[in-house]
């Protein structure tokens, strides 16, 4: 908390702010609608995911030096404590990086260009590679491969598990950071369910996890306050990409595949909206709803900005609740 007030005088002096500037969609088309609703915020600080990213890893490696140090017993699922913590740790910082060059171009250079700075199509392609390579490093050397669905039974995908965490990276990569598009929308929906993990790492005594989720929650609820509307300072694509990477993440190293998507259900519905809406644009082409995500639909209704937000905490408190029964099922 007391590093964010220097840090936003910072990025005022660095002149990292949202620019004024008209977006486009995967298109290549301009979004008016969106532009009419986010005009009002071009001038506010983008950097918040930055600071809570350096936060976190310095702080956990403090507080994992200081458990080992005083002889505290550090328990880990699985016998390789070092392969977890290297796959948690690359996950958050090394999609922090693709974040952070999407917002250096948004910012400084090339706005010309489509989808904000990178495009969309090369955007997946580098979300894949590295997702790719995570999905194998949890497959070889966590022997992660199974799928379990309550009700259904425990399901080894073997190889193929790999495409499918992937597939469930890259996913809610992007849902986060779709759904960072209102004053607290992402930060308040995130810091619920990450609640929602932390006390499942608790229960399964999984140290690394547990610290790395306390440690990760406390920087984000210190950042939604100041996150909240009217924000004094946004997440950017640095933190938007890393913490829907690494949410996701946490969920396939806790082994709650199925979980997952319902703890994280306002980020399922609002990609879920902007996927429906490309493939309708794509083949038939016309929008299915006037517009998307979820959040601007909203908005375009008539619904404040705050009422969306605070409704979508709600949504999230219940999701969270039916997720962890589902988590803790047998």
């Amino acid at each position: 908390m007391v590093t964010i007030v220097p840090f936003i005088n910072l990025l005022y002096k660095l002149k990292f702010q949202r620019a004024h500037q008209t977006t486009r969609d995967a298109f290549n088309k301009l979004t008016p609608i969106f532009d009419k609703f986010h005009k009002t915020k071009a001038g506010t600080p983008v950097g918040g995911g930055l600071l809570i990213i350096i936060n976190t890893v310095i702080l956990f490696f403090f507080t994992m030096f200081l458990m080992i140090t005083t002889g505290f017993e550090i328990i880990s699922n699985y016998a390789n404590v070092q392969a977890e913590v290297k796959i948690l740790l690359f996950t958050f910082i090394s999609f922090s990086f693709l974040g952070l060059y999407d917002d250096l171009k948004k910012i400084f250079f090339w706005r010309e260009e489509a989808f904000f700075g990178l495009r969309v199509r090369h955007k997946l392609v580098f979300e894949t590679v590295l997702a790719s390579v995570i999905a194998y490093w949890i497959f070889h050397d966590l022997r992660i491969d199974i799928l379990n669905i309550p009700f259904f039974g425990v399901y080894e995908l073997s190889w193929l598990y790999i495409p499918f965490a992937t597939f469930v990276i890259v996913a809610f990569a992007n849902a986060v950071n779709i759904t960072d598009g209102l004053d607290g929308l992402a930060s308040g929906v995130l810091s619920i369910a990450l609640m929602a993990f932390w006390a499942v790492s608790v229960s399964i005594l999984d140290t690394p996890l547990l610290v790395f989720i306390a440690i990760w929650l406390g920087g984000m609820i210190s950042f939604l306050y100041f996150n909240i509307h009217p924000a004094r300072l946004f997440l950017g694509d640095t933190g938007a990409l890393s913490f829907g990477a690494t949410f996701a993440v946490i969920g396939l190293l806790l082994g709650k595949t199925f979980a997952l998507p319902i703890i994280g259900g306002i980020f399922v519905l609002e990609i879920g909206s902007s996927a429906l809406q490309l493939a309708s644009k794509r083949l038939t082409g016309k929008k299915i709803i006037p517009a998307s995500p979820l959040h601007l639909w909203l908005q375009l209704r008539g619904w404040e900005e705050a009422k969306i937000v605070a409704r979508a905490w709600i949504m999230s408190v219940l999701f969270v609740i039916f997720g962890l029964m589902i988590a803790f099922l047998k």
